[in-house]
């Protein structure tokens, strides 16, 4: 990783050995996490692409020690990834829905993989209460999403039922407001 750029899009690598405890033995107790590295943590999220100096300056760290904490905390398997934060309206994708699925019991693990090859699949999780799985689709238009519900959804023999909630406005909590990344805001691009 260059001293002084974070990353591009896409992901960092496992860890050799895969992520911490995912060798077959025990799981690792995770470190404890000190403000300095919830700090840099929650500077990541706004911008992946922040430079190692202007993390160290932010945080109030050296260079070297930024280095080092951004790097644990990617070994910790703390920080998966630096990806793009996309505005989806923008790339096409102007229709956004949560659906809730009632699926058979134990079923979980192959109506995962079936959801996860669902085209516009953002988000995905098992959950408790009235329905059993969260999904969160983008597609790029309402015609599009009830195709996806009603042809590809209903068709997984383990969902039992659905339930569609159009998504009319999104606030994206890791904008920083005015003068930071989003729209209207400056570029997330660090520029050093």
């Amino acid at each position: 990783m260059p001293d002084e750029q974070m990353a591009g899009a896409g992901s960092v690598p496992a860890p050799p050995g895969g992520a911490p405890g995912a060798s077959g033995g025990p799981p690792v107790a995770p470190r404890p996490l000190d403000p300095i590295d919830r700090s840099i943590m929650r500077l990541l999220q706004a911008d992946g692409r922040a430079s190692i100096r202007s993390v160290a300056e932010q945080v109030h760290v050296s260079r070297a020690n930024a280095y080092a904490r951004i790097n644990r905390l990617i070994d910790d398997g703390v920080i998966r990834g630096f990806t793009a934060r996309v505005n989806h309206e923008r790339a096409g994708q102007g229709a956004s829905a949560y659906i809730t699925l009632k699926i058979v019991q134990n079923s979980w693990r192959t109506v995962r993989e079936q959801l996860r090859e669902l085209p516009g699949a953002a988000h995905i999780a098992l959950v408790s209460g009235d329905f059993d799985v969260l999904l969160l689709v983008h597609t790029p238009d309402n015609r599009t999403l009830r195709e996806l519900v009603l042809t590809r959804l209903q068709a997984i023999p383990e969902v039992l039922s659905t339930r569609t909630l159009l998504v009319f406005e999104e606030t994206d909590l890791l904008d920083t407001g005015p003068g930071g990344p989003g729209p209207g805001g400056a570029p997330a691009i660090a520029e050093e």
